[in-house]
């Protein structure tokens, strides 16, 4: 073979070998992006509340709820615990209370008062939960509660309407200031229990050398409704 034709086919040995690590790299390159994509960078990228890859990396948390209707009727329903948020209580929120006797209230037929076969029917405070904003001088309860309401012997399918009291005291209980609620709740002859929640805000000022901590909030159902025995 001649210089030449050695030489010649030199050139070309390296130039396929040129090629061949030049597409190894681009096949590295680009399998590196893919792994990068596919591993720790695409978690980063949608861990917020949206569903694209880079459109959700700056959407805000929400922020945490407070006492609402949906989990004190989910509470009542499944009867388990509400707890109070913790920092209000540590910095002094005044308490929630389920008023002496006001936990319960039974309606009965008219002149039938105490008889259980007269019973129409009976409602049930179960579940409390509060919150509260703190000013010099002023104080801001978030209050909520929920319960059931079972029809009696002599009950009648519908929206059944429960009053219930709300009385704000001070250290030496003494009325503040208060309020009037109703609840409703729909109760059917084949499905006799029904249940309900509400939430309320109640503002009341804080004398001078007082604590929010000394008030009280009691709630309870009114027991000189008509028909209440």
């Amino acid at each position: 073979m001649t210089r030449g034709a050695c030489e010649g086919s030199s050139q070309s040995v390296m130039r396929q070998s040129a090629t061949k690590v030049a597409r190894t790299g681009a096949c590295l390159c680009a399998c590196g992006l893919l792994t990068l994509l596919t591993g720790c960078g695409i978690s980063s990228l949608t861990s917020g509340l949206g569903g694209g890859i880079f459109g959700s990396s700056s959407t805000p948390a929400p922020p945490a709820q407070g006492v609402s209707e949906e989990q004190l009727l989910s509470a009542a329903k499944q009867d388990v615990a509400m707890s109070s948020p913790v920092g209000e209580v540590a910095a002094g929120c005044p308490r929630l209370t389920i008023s002496p006797h006001g936990g319960h209230l039974t309606i009965y037929e008219d002149g039938r008062a105490g008889d259980g076969l007269a019973i129409m029917h009976r409602g049930e405070i179960t579940k409390t939960a509060r919150e509260c904003q703190i000013e010099p001088g002023r104080v801001t309860v978030r209050y909520g509660f929920s319960g059931r309401i079972l029809l009696g012997p002599r009950g009648h399918a519908g929206t059944l309407r429960m009053p219930i009291n709300v009385t704000v005291t001070d250290a030496k209980r003494a009325r503040v200031t208060g309020d009037t609620v109703s609840v409703d709740a729909t109760v059917a002859i084949d499905n006799p229990i029904a249940y309900f929640s509400t939430v309320r805000t109640i503002t009341f000022d804080i004398p001078e050398g007082s604590r929010p901590g000394e008030f009280e909030v009691f709630v309870g159902f009114d027991q000189n409704a008509k028909g209440a025995g």
